[in-house]
């Protein structure tokens, strides 16, 4: 079953052009992924939390996660769906080549917020996610 996750959740064009972005990312389905990216870059928005990490490369990845502070499941699931059409209307054009993002749902607001605010929510984070740390 493993393997016919991997090969379906592709979603990636390996003809890309090697500009900035990419086309939309693959799937994060491993925990050790989303724990590695807990200890990364993160960017709080009113929608929703971003996290991202750089790898050693390949192509972009991203996952969706959503607590019970959510609400009940048909909560959680309604908040990750519309997480997935952000990701894909944003991420798609702009997500950086080996780099790991995840999506986390935020109580009261992922869910009621409009759908234009949560592609500005996103947009802003990755803004932050990539901006050059100073030291």
């Amino acid at each position: 079953m493993k393997d016919e996750a991997g090969a379906s959740g592709g979603g990636h064009d390996p003809g890309a052009d090697g500009s900035g972005g990419c086309s939309m990312p693959s799937t994060l389905t491993r925990r050790a992924d989303f724990l590695a990216c807990a200890r990364a870059r993160k960017a709080v928005t009113p929608g929703m939390i971003v996290q991202a990490r750089a790898r050693d490369g390949g192509t972009a990845r991203v996952g969706y996660t959503c607590s019970k502070k959510i609400g009940n499941a048909v909560a959680r699931n309604r908040a990750k769906r519309r997480l997935r059409a952000v990701a894909r209307a944003e991420l798609a054009g702009r997500a950086r080549p080996g780099w790991d993002y995840v999506l986390i749902g935020r109580s009261g607001s992922t869910n009621a917020r409009p759908f234009d605010d949560l592609r500005r929510d996103l947009s802003t984070a990755l803004d932050r996610l990539h901006r050059e740390r100073r030291g």
